[in-house]
């Protein structure tokens, strides 16, 4: 007569966290030059590293992640440009989370928390964006949290976004 074995000890779910993570670790980090074409190229090469990490063109998360950080190079480009010195993005996803990561080399402007602002706050007469837009307001309401931190290995800063990737 055979026996069934024991069933195995089950751990139960944490709550909030995935049976399994949707990502292994990737990561991608590379300098870009402190203009609009610097800019414009980090957005693009963030589209094809989420695409190739399993976030699909034309996914939600895609465009947020995208989106973001068109706004923090735009925004590193603009109030964080120093002559001579590039930007740094770097990407990261482990888990079910997207990390992005701007960092230039004005430490003495500091990005502010945005308040919630009027629906043509930002825009002159002519509804174009002026100085101190909405850029922020769009990146927090994008993300699940963001922030900033001073550079340790020189001078700057770094804004950071997460983006927590709901699980299919």
């Amino acid at each position: 007569m055979t026996s069934n074995p024991p069933p195995l000890p089950v751990r139960p779910l944490q709550p909030g966290r995935p049976a399994q993570p949707r990502f292994p670790w990737h990561h991608f980090t590379m300098r870009f030059s402190s203009t609009p074409r610097g800019a414009r190229l980090a957005r693009r090469l963030t589209g094809e590293r989420l695409d190739a990490w399993g976030v699909p063109y034309g996914s939600n998360t895609h465009d947020a992640v995208t989106l973001v950080v068109a706004e923090l190079s735009a925004n590193a480009v603009r109030h964080g440009h120093v002559p001579g010195r590039d930007f740094r993005l770097s990407l990261s996803a482990e888990g079910s989370a997207l990390r992005v990561e701007v960092t230039d080399t004005r430490g003495e402007r500091l990005p502010v928390r945005p308040a919630a602002a009027a629906p043509d706050a930002g825009l002159d007469v002519d509804g174009v964006q002026e100085d101190g837009g909405r850029g922020l307001l769009l990146v927090s309401a994008m993300t699940d949290r963001w922030g900033w931190f001073p550079c340790t290995d020189g001078p700057g800063k770094t804004v950071w976004a997460v983006v927590e990737v709901p699980s299919a």
